[in-house]
């Protein structure tokens, strides 16, 4: 794009150097139509030039906008999935599994506590002798539904796996899996479907973005199938919610 600039306004200032050169070598009853020309081919460069730049900031306006709400949509499926493993163990694959649990289970809230019992193995081998030892309890104080926690009574959720921008119909990417027996996740979606109806070259250069400011990559991601990991790959300043 650099380059295309560039040399728009490589052509424009020529364009302009000629224009001065006819004025002064060229005879005069041929000036005025000369001049018009040029002056309109500089015109119309300007203007490329111009849509060229203002397209990209267009583009990058639409593309903050879009990204925030597939980052708000990441951080719910992320939030769900913590509360699913809490209660299974694992992560779910699907996001059929997901939204049921969504819909009928409970997170419960527990308390460790330490207390002293007897040892009765111990005791018996010290004839008779109390011997007490430590155990942990987990006692369960209360539960609470992550439609409630999470969603606030709002059934956003029941639709969690649609991207909701860009392409029309599109659906995220659920994984989920063991790492060396650790369960992991990874929920994405490409960028080239969130900016489905932009400008393929647009599309093109966003996916090569490397900076601490920009979505690195390809896709938005959460999660990782790679190593354990619940983040997203975006910075803060594209979503309030983390």
């Amino acid at each position: 794009m650099l380059n295309v600039i560039i040399a728009i306004v490589v052509i424009i200032l020529l364009t302009i150097g000629i224009v001065w050169l006819i004025d002064k070598f060229v005879p005069s009853k041929i000036k005025p139509v000369i001049n018009i020309l040029l002056w309109g081919l500089i015109i119309y460069l300007g203007y490329i030039t111009f849509m060229s730049v203002y397209k990209e900031i267009q583009f990058n306006q639409l593309k903050v906008k879009r990204y925030a709400v597939v980052i708000d949509r990441l951080i719910d499926i992320r939030d769900s999935q913590l509360a699913y493993k809490d209660v299974k163990g694992e992560y779910a694959d699907t996001f059929d599994k997901l939204i049921k649990f969504i819909d009928v289970d409970s997170v419960p809230i527990t308390q460790r506590r330490d207390t002293l019992v007897l040892d009765e193995e111990r005791t018996r081998a010290f004839g008779g002798v109390e011997t007490m030892k430590t155990i942990t309890l987990i006692d369960t104080l209360d539960h609470w539904f992550v439609k409630d926690s999470i969603f606030k009574g709002n059934n956003r959720y029941k639709n969690m796996a649609d991207v909701g921008v860009g392409k029309e119909g599109a659906k995220f990417k659920l994984e989920a899996g063991k790492l060396e027996d650790i369960p992991v996740f990874q929920a994405s979606v490409e960028k080239s479907v969130i900016l489905d109806d932009q400008e393929k070259y647009l599309v093109e250069k966003e996916n090569q973005v490397v900076s601490v400011d920009g979505v690195n990559g390809s896709a938005l991601t959460v999660g990782s199938m790679e190593e354990v990991n619940t983040t997203g790959n975006w910075p803060k300043n594209y979503s309030k919610k983390q």
